[in-house]
């Protein structure tokens, strides 16, 4: 496969089952909810900026993320086929994902196996970052 071969490009739109199959042939499927086809909709639905990788109009590659285009862009999910990894297609689908906003700052949480990947691409590792996965775990003060 020639790097020339894979077109890149913004899509307004995403099929939840082409969304789902490549997020199976990556690894990130371990951690979406790949069998919840309405929370997946939603997640498509409401991303603002999706970049795809193709090669013969086949999805191979993704990056999904929710943008303000002016300040800070949240990378949520960078996917690529496993038979496709190490070719350079998730550095250049960030690449395009930073160009589209090219003001905001591009931020993401890597997946754990991924940890090491992210600094290979130019970006730097902060330890201050912060998660509130359940409403119910929220404290509050008066």
């Amino acid at each position: 496969m020639a790097a020339s071969s894979v077109i890149y490009q913004r899509e307004l739109t995403l099929s939840p089952d082409e969304f789902i199959d490549v997020l199976k042939r990556s690894s990130l499927a371990e951690r979406r909810p790949v069998d919840e086809f309405e929370r997946i909709e939603d997640m498509l639905q409401n991303a603002n900026l999706i970049i795809t990788a193709r090669v013969d109009g086949k999805l191979i590659g993704v990056s999904r993320a929710l943008t303000d285009f002016a300040f800070c862009t949240y990378l949520s999910d960078l996917a690529v086929d496993e038979n496709y990894q190490k070719k350079g297609i998730g550095a250049k689908l960030i690449y395009e994902t930073k160009k589209h906003a090219i003001k905001a700052k591009l931020i993401l949480l890597a997946a754990p196996k991924a940890v090491n990947y992210y600094p290979k691409t130019g970006m730097t590792s902060f330890s201050h970052c912060f998660l509130l996965d359940d409403i119910n775990d929220m404290k509050l003060k008066d």
